[in-house]
């Protein structure tokens, strides 16, 4: 049974909001219960001031700070009624003062740090004044200010607490912002690469099979248009040889379409197609071509399945290396040994031909293509030849 995904939840910054206002809810309760229990002066003035704090917090002040615009002149118009609402009940009864602590940190919501602070401080010496209006003493401007003096601190500290934070979260934001960035930059880089992977695959592909095998059947039809006035028979069998490497052709063009395993390995093990890579007719060298010499065909160690992706790596580099040896070599001989060793597989094609100098190829595909389908495999490819003495191909593929 598929569970359903649980839908997300509120941000950090609505679950902030949601707790500042349990905080104001909770102290203005607490101030108010106060207010009307134990109020000096006019009871009926500390509770309609008290009372008119709530609407002028949700209509005018939680907006600015929940997903609106403050504005320079409605935080103007809230914060000169805050004060003026506040000034009232504390006018009334001294222990509104308490209130401060919940009113304080709303200024930092919606204003600068610094004005914040500077509004926190004006408040707590607003209520001090007041306090000191009321009671006249000298006793009480010392302690009135003095907590005043502590008030004023502790909107300071929270304010450079507050700051730290918006700074940290800049700086958050900021890495975050480079982060999915770079995130955006890899994936395009990826993108491009597996595209240049993919292109790279199908030239090998092409070149390794569809190109092998045209030039193949150009050569087989040469043949017979060689034969044509000498023997119809070898004509005939030419062109049925041509015939057949066609089929094979067009079934790897399939193939490749359709991205599935190389034409050779449907149903068959490796050695079974390298054998018959080995003797296929396109290598043996139809009149009135380059003679093409006969390929012996080994298997060393105990065969065992592999990989799909290593079986493909290893018949595209026999098939090229024995192309090459068709094309170039003007060889007598050439040999194909396929070895299995306890933690790799080692392919190997020689041959007696008129060898080159690795070190001066240069603009060929076939051998920079079987270099780099052996590398992508995680192996190794060597190349040993020289003017004279012959080639010898070595592919090495973990197992």
């Amino acid at each position: 049974m598929t569970q359903e995904p649980s839908a997300p939840g509120p941000d950090a910054w609505t679950l902030g909001n949601m707790r500042w206002d349990a905080f104001y809810l909770l102290a203005f309760a607490a101030v108010l219960s106060e207010v009307l229990v134990n109020t000096p002066g006019s009871v009926a003035a500390a509770a309609g001031a008290m009372a008119a704090l709530v609407p002028w917090y949700l209509l005018v002040g939680r907006p600015m700070w929940t997903g609106g615009r403050s504005g320079t002149v409605r935080a103007t118009v809230y914060v000169i009624g805050l004060l003026v609402l506040f000034g009232v009940a504390q006018s009334q009864n001294p222990n509104v003062w308490f209130l401060s602590l919940a009113i304080s940190p709303q200024f930092f919501s919606f204003l600068d740090t610094r004005r914040a602070m500077g509004l926190g401080i004006a408040l707590n010496i607003l209520a001090a004044a007041l306090l000191v209006y009321r009671y006249p003493r000298a006793s009480t401007a010392a302690v009135a200010f003095t907590v005043a003096a502590a008030a004023g601190g502790f909107s300071v500290f929270y304010g450079a607490w507050v700051s730290r934070i918006i700074d940290q979260s800049a700086e958050r934001a900021g890495i975050i912002e480079q982060l999915e960035a770079t995130r955006a930059e890899l994936a395009a880089a990826q993108h491009e690469a597996g595209r240049l992977a993919e292109r790279q695959r199908l030239a090998a592909d092409i070149h390794d099979t569809l190109a092998q095998g045209f030039t193949s059947v150009l050569m087989l039809i040469q043949a017979a248009q060689a034969d044509l006035d000498t023997s119809r028979q070898r004509v005939a069998r030419h062109l049925d040889l041509a015939a057949r490497t066609a089929r094979e052709n067009l079934a790897e063009a399939r193939t490749l379409v359709a991205d599935l395993a190389p034409a050779q390995l449907d149903g068959s093990t490796l050695p079974d197609a390298l054998r018959r890579l080995s003797k296929e007719p396109g290598l043996a060298g139809p009149r009135g071509t380059t003679p093409v010499p006969p390929v012996d065909f080994g298997v060393s160690g105990a065969p065992r399945p592999l990989p799909m992706a290593t079986e493909v790596v290893l018949l595209r580099v026999c098939q090229e290396a024995l192309a090459n040896v068709r094309k170039h070599a003007g060889a007598h001989s050439a040999t194909v040994c396929l070895g299995y060793e306890p933690d790799a597989i080692r392919l190997e094609v020689s041959d007696d031909g008129a060898g080159f100098d690795p070190a001066r190829v240069n603009g060929g595909y076939g051998l920079r293509g079987m270099r780099t389908r052996v590398a992508e495999a995680g192996g190794t490819l060597t190349v040993r030849s020289a003017p004279g003495a012959g080639t010898h191909v070595s592919a090495t593929v973990p197992a």
